[in-house]
C-alpha cells in the first residue's frame, strides 16, 4: 500500500461520527474571547458562564482537606456514598417536606451526568424528547448525541415563558413524545413554574404516557416564591439536582437524581460502565456542604443584590425589556432595539466595554438572536461596574 492511500485510510479511520456532530457550548467560545482580551492586559467582567464567583462552603472543603489527609480516596458504590445519599433524603424532608427512600438516589457526575443516565436508562434511539425554547443547549444536543430527537417547544410571555399542558399535548398529538424535561428555575431566563403550574403540566404528561424530567439545579436560588420539586408531587418522575449552583461548587462535578425505583438498577448499572463512581472527594465535600447552608443563603443575599442592580440599572441603558428573573442568577434581556444579532452584539460588547454575556442563539435557534443572557453571579462591584460600562458603551 503506498503512501497516498495509507494517508487516505487513516483519514476516513478518524472522521468523527455522526453523534459527535452537536453543536457547540457557545459560552465556552465567549470565555475564550474574554480570556484573550484578559491576556493582553484588559479587565473583562465575567457575566457569560453561569458559574458563582464564591468557593464552596467552608464545611466541604474541611471535609476534603480532612479526607486527604487522613484516607484512602478510592471507588465508591456506584449509586454513591450510603450516607450522602442519606443526607440527601434529609434534605428533601427537611426542605420540601416529602420522604425520599436514599435508595432511590443516585450520585452522578454534576447534572450533565446526570443527564446521560436519565437519558440512557428512559429512551431509546429516535425517541422524541420535549425541552422548552429558550432553554439550556447541552438538554438537546445530549439528546441528540444518543440519538434521541429533541423537540423544541417555544414558550410565551402569556404563560411566564414556561411549557404549558396545551403545548406539551399538541406537540404529543402531531408526532408522539416518550418524554419531556423541564427547568424550574430555568436557565437561561431564571423563570419559575408555580405549584400549580408544575403539577398540571406533570398530570398532562402522566395522561399521555410522557416520562418527566425535572431540572431543579437552581433550587435554593429563588427569590419570586418558594421553587416545587417534582417529587413533592409524584414519585413516577426523574428529579435531577447538583452541588453547582446553591452550593458553589461548580468544579467539584457532583450532583444527583432521584428516580423511581424500577430505573434505579439501570442507572447503577450504566454509572459502573460509565464512570465506576463519581470521585469520593467530592462526595466527601458535598455530604458536608449540607451544613454550610447558612454561609450559603449568605450567598444568595448577593445574588439578589446583583439582580436589583440588572433590574434597575439596565433600562437606564435601554435594555428596558426582559424575562422574569424568578430565580436562579440570570437576566435574558431583549437586545432587538440596538441589534438582529446577538453573536455580533455580544463580539461587540466584549471588545468596547469589556463585558462577557452569552448570545441568546446559543439558547434559542428560533427567537434567540434578539436576546442575551447576563449571568449575575459575581461580586455586586462588579455587577455594578457592568451596567455603567453597558450604559457608557449603549449611549
Amino acid at each position: 500500500m503506498d503512501d497516498v492511500t495509507l494517508k487516505n485510510t487513516a483519514k476516513t479511520l478518524l472522521g468523527p461520527s455522526m453523534r459527535g456532530d452537536v453543536p457547540p457550548f457557545m459560552v465556552m467560545d465567549v470565555m475564550a474571547a474574554a480570556a484573550r482580551i484578559e491576556s493582553a492586559g484588559g479587565h473583562v467582567i465575567h457575566m457569560e458562564v453561569g458559574q458563582p464567583a464564591t468557593p464552596a462552603p467552608r464545611t466541604a472543603i474541611a471535609a476534603a482537606r480532612a479526607a486527604l489527609d487522613h484516607g484512602r480516596i478510592g471507588y465508591t458504590a456506584a449509586l454513591g456514598i450510603p450516607s450522602l445519599r442519606a443526607r440527601i433524603s434529609r434534605y428533601y424532608r427537611e426542605i420540601h417536606r416529602c420522604d425520599v427512600d436514599p435508595e432511590r438516589i443516585v450520585i452522578t457526575t454534576g447534572s450533565s451526568g446526570g443527564f446521560i443516565l436519565a437519558f440512557l436508562s428512559m429512551f431509546e434511539p429516535g425517541d422524541r424528547v420535549a425541552v422548552a425554547i429558550p432553554g439550556y443547549p447541552p438538554y438537546r444536543h445530549i439528546l441528540t448525541a444518543l440519538g434521541c430527537e429533541p423537540v423544541l417547544i417555544e414558550t410565551h410571555a402569556d404563560a411566564r415563558h414556561a411549557l404549558t399542558p396545551e403545548a406539551l399535548l399538541d406537540a404529543h398529538r402531531r408526532s408522539p413524545l416518550k418524554g419531556v424535561l423541564v427547568a424550574s428555575p430555568a436557565n437561561p431566563t431564571g423563570t419559575m413554574m408555580s405549584r400549580e403550574a408544575l403539577a398540571g403540566l406533570m398530570a398532562a404528561a402522566a395522561s399521555e404516557g410522557i416520562r418527566f424530567i425535572s431540572d431543579e439545579i437552581y433550587h435554593g436560588l429563588d427569590y419570586a416564591f418558594p421553587a416545587t420539586s417534582a417529587v413533592e408531587l409524584s414519585d413516577d418522575v426523574v428529579v435531577i439536582n447538583s452541588f453547582s449552583k446553591y452550593f458553589c461548587m461548580t468544579g467539584w462535578r457532583v450532583g444527583w437524581m432521584v428516580m423511581p425505583e424500577p430505573l434505579v438498577r439501570p442507572a447503577e448499572r450504566l454509572q459502573q460502565n460509565l464512570a465506576i463512581s463519581v470521585p469520593t472527594l467530592s462526595q466527601i465535600a458535598a455530604e458536608a456542604a449540607f451544613d454550610g447552608r447558612t454561609e450559603m443563603d449568605a450567598v444568595k443575599h448577593t445574588y439578589e443584590d446583583n439582580r436589583r442592580l440588572l433590574i434597575e440599572g439596565l433600562p437606564k441603558a435601554g435594555l428596558d425589556r426582559f424575562l422574569p428573573a424568578d430565580g436562579a442568577f440570570y437576566l435574558y434581556a431583549d437586545i432587538s432595539r440596538f441589534s438582529a444579532d446577538s453573536l455580533e452584539f455580544a463580539r461587540h460588547m466584549l471588545e468596547h466595554a469589556h463585558v462577557a454575556a452569552t448570545p441568546g442563539v446559543d439558547f434559542d435557534p428560533v427567537h434567540g438572536r434578539a436576546f442575551m443572557r447576563f449571568c449575575y453571579s459575581g461580586s455586586t462591584g462588579d455587577t455594578r461596574e457592568a451596567v455603567e460600562r453597558i450604559s457608557r458603551w449603549l449611549r
